[in-house]
């Protein structure tokens, strides 16, 4: 049984400029942990009223906020990283009881957290603007302006991590915003209220709005006043939000799904590749949008890996997400872990079950699944090619470097790659020719801040991270200046 943290609060509420609030309705919706599946808490569940006082707030201090330098809102940004950090220990218990990720794995949700509010005041302090000049007759230069009241829309997996990726950028460029956080997982997101109050964030620039997604998140993708849309979810989601943004042209940025490959050549470090196969798509619970999970053996190297892969399967150590020997703990949601579990009988038909598959003998009650495997699985079976989001892996034997391009390339997704070899000319080769927005040679997925974030087909449109998320939350204006005589064709001034 799951012990609940200290300070749970009896209802998770809105801010919305800087007071917590209730829903406009007074509604509410339950809140589940995913080891019981009983109800701990309700959050406000929102709607178009909560919405329209959300951006009114954000709209009414948007001068303020975008009109101070950058190196004051740089100074903002420390001060929340500081305050993330000073709340290290409940923001990683309140993550692991509510999403049912390890509690060794929660633990470093609030210093990655932290870095990225650093990262994006070290950014817009550096950042420039372009200038560009035409000889002696003209000079031009750039005017980058936030865009508004920003509306941000996160995932329930690793929720207050990703919650500050796009935070930390959009108040770094001069924006407002309104969260609309998972309901799944709200809970982490009821510890942002102290920490932008702490550090001095002004009332209004931030505003959460919890609810359901087609009731909260469609009134926020739907509100004229928000020109921006930026979402981490599923594709069939992300789909629909560009089709409601188009009635106002938002910006839209969508972090989609994955089904993303690995390939293992047979020269590769086997004991590397192994241990990256394995954290890569167990590591928190399997429920990550760059989970390696379509493995792709060449031939001779096929029957070992396997083997070894669903030996380490096995032995992985599924428990209480509160026992710091848990690698995988509970998937996040009843309805989540049915759908994995279907998944499972689907793929006990397609292919080859060589581990896991079933829920683990010591664990009667709670999401839990035992790390599966599937070997000899057919490029055209559905665990092959639709994302799964949970621990359970599909390994395929190839026998050439244009068949392992082809399998790769084999799905509608293509967020992550990665790759295997000791011959490095052909790893680059294959890193040119796979089809995702970010590859990994003889490495698992270590992130830059400073890198761009994003996949291409159905994994997502446009890219975050870096200077790149500066660029979305800003408009560019080029301003063009004669230094001399201007020399215009005179239409229409002969007599």
């Amino acid at each position: 049984m799951s012990t609940a943290p200290e300070g749970l609060p009896s209802t998770i509420r809105h801010w919305i400029g800087g007071e917590l609030v209730d829903a406009a309705d007074g509604r509410t919706f339950d809140v589940t942990d995913p080891v019981s599946n009983t109800v701990y808490t309700q959050a406000a569940r929102g709607a178009r009223d909560d919405v329209q006082r959300a951006v009114e707030a954000a709209r009414a201090v948007f001068p303020g906020w975008s009109g101070i330098s950058n190196r004051e809102r740089a100074r903002v940004l420390y001060r929340v990283a500081d305050a993330v950090e000073a709340r290290h220990d409940r923001l990683a218990r309140f993550e692991s009881y509510d999403s049912g990720l390890p509690i060794t794995q929660a633990k470093g949700q609030a210093r990655r957290a932290a870095e990225n509010f650093r990262y994006f005041a070290d950014v817009i302090v550096a950042l420039g603007e372009e200038a560009f000049r035409q000889g002696e007759e003209q000079f031009s230069y750039v005017v980058r302006t936030p865009v508004g009241v920003a509306g941000l829309i996160t995932p329930w997996n690793t929720p207050f991590m990703l919650e500050s990726w796009k935070l930390a950028p959009a108040l770094a460029a001069g924006c407002t915003l309104v969260l609309k956080p998972a309901e799944w997982t709200p809970l982490s997101a009821s510890l942002w209220p102290e920490i932008f109050a702490e550090a001095g964030v002004p009332a209004g620039v931030v505003n959460i709005v919890h609810g359901i997604g087609e009731e909260a998140g469609q009134a926020l993708v739907d509100h004229p006043d928000v020109p921006l849309i930026s979402f981490t979810g599923s594709t069939d989601t992300g789909r629909h939000i560009i089709r409601s943004s188009a009635e106002h042209l938002k910006t839209t940025s969508m972090e989609l799904g994955g089904k993303s490959p690995v390939v293992v050549f047979a020269d590769a470090d086997i004991e590397a590749a192994l241990d990256s196969v394995v954290f890569g798509v167990f590591s928190l619970n399997g429920e990550r949008c760059t989970a390696g999970s379509r493995v792709l053996v060449e031939r001779p190297l096929y029957e070992e890996f396997t083997r070894r892969l669903a030996e380490r399967a096995e032995r992985v150590k599924v428990g209480l997400p509160s026992d710091p020997a848990t690698e995988v703990g509970a998937l996040v949601h009843t309805e989540h872990y049915e759908r994995v579990l279907n998944y499972v009988e689907i793929g006990k038909k397609e292919a080859r079950l060589v581990a896991g598959g079933v829920r683990p003998g010591h664990l009667t009650e709670g999401n839990y699944l035992q790390p599966t495997v599937f070997a000899d699985v057919s490029r055209d079976a559905r665990i092959f090619q639709e994302e799964i989001f949970g621990p359970v892996v599909a390994v395929a034997p190839f026998d050439e470097e244009a068949e392992a391009i082809e399998l790769a390339n084999a799905t509608q997704f293509g967020l992550a790659a990665y790759i295997w070899t000791s011959d490095l000319k052909r790893g680059h080769r294959i890193a040119h020719a796979v089809e995702s927005g970010m590859v990994w040679i003889n490495s698992h997925n270590v992130r830059d801040l400073r890198t761009p974030f994003g996949g291409v087909k159905a994994s997502g449109v446009g890219r975050e991270g870096g200077a790149h998320s500066i660029d979305f939350y800003t408009e560019s204006k080029i301003v063009h200046v004669a230094l001399g005589e201007v020399h215009t064709p005179r239409f229409g001034a002969a007599s």
